[in-house]
């Protein structure tokens, strides 16, 4: 089962002096299951094409089907469908409102129609899913920390038991450690929960680190789309995209360059370590 585009195309304003070509052609499958890393420099179409996903924009053009079902459809249920497919935006904790954590994330499951003692028992689950702490549970979620935000936000979609989470710049403004936490979570759920993430994301590393699936976009259009290692094979024509490769990526480089017999699809530290130390045993055997 799966999302599946074809042809898809978007464009503001269409018609005025402000028209702008967001996507070009789109053709695009994500299969359920999969951790997919979206990026692409700004104003790519990354947030465009995220909306599109579960029907909050509407193609100029094409079709989106979910699960073989086209989404354009007459009387096609977009309610159930913004269910089944969670959206995180970009600082979601600017739309925390309710007067505590745990009435905040039964908001989207109550929308759904349902009890309020399923909601509160869809809530709790949610809340201990993103390692939320019962404590903080009946605080105004304008207590919390930015990452405590952040978390409770992502339960909130959570609670509604989507299929596809999709997350926009979930760590941005964090902490290294707040950052660290909240991916890592987001990974326990995909792993242990089978629940496919779309992660877009300005961090090379990050996405290097935890998708096994990465998606380019340039001016609209999909570049790259294949695992995080083939593609970043390709950093110079990423950087003159306006991206870049991990850091590691480039010291691997640089050591290839001078002679260090280190594979060239290094894309993490802990693969950098490793083929480190084995090439200064390959050098220390050869003496």
């Amino acid at each position: 089962m799966s999302i599946k585009l074809e042809n898809v195309h978007y464009i503001y304003s269409p018609d005025t002096a402000f028209r702008k070509q967001a996507l070009k052609d789109i053709n695009l499958e994500i299969m359920d299951g999969q951790f997919i890393g979206l990026i692409g420099h700004t104003g790519s179409g990354k947030s465009t094409l995220i909306q599109h996903l579960n029907g909050l924009m509407r193609a100029t053009s094409g079709t989106i089907y979910y699960q073989g079902e086209n989404i354009y459809a007459d009387k096609y249920d977009m309610k159930a469908l913004r269910a089944q497919v969670g959206l995180v935006f970009q600082y979601p904790e600017h739309q925390l409102f309710e007067v505590t954590v745990l009435k905040d994330v039964c908001f989207g499951p109550a929308n759904l129609g349902l009890s309020a003692e399923e909601c509160e028992q869809r809530a709790k689950e949610a809340l201990k899913l993103v390692g939320l702490k019962e404590k903080y549970w009946q605080k105004s979620p304008f207590e919390l920390s930015g990452g405590q935000k952040r978390r409770t936000a992502i339960a909130g979609v959570l609670a509604m038991h989507p299929k596809y989470l999709i997350l926009d710049e979930p760590t941005a403004g964090l902490d290294p450690k707040g950052r660290t936490d909240i991916l890592d979570q987001i990974a326990s759920l995909h792993e242990l929960g089978g629940l496919t993430v779309i992660l877009v994301s300005h961090s090379m590393e990050d996405v290097a680190k935890y998708a096994d699936r990465l998606i380019v976009m340039d001016h609209g259009r999909i570049r790259f789309d294949d695992t995080p290692k083939h593609v970043f094979r390709h950093y110079k024509t990423l950087e003159e995209m306006g991206l870049a490769a991990p850091q590691v990526t480039y010291i691997a480089a640089r050591l290839r360059e001078k002679g260090w017999d280190i594979p060239e699809d290094i894309t993490t530290v802990d693969e950098a370590k490793n083929a480190i130390l084995k090439a200064v045993s390959s050098l220390k055997g050869g003496q």
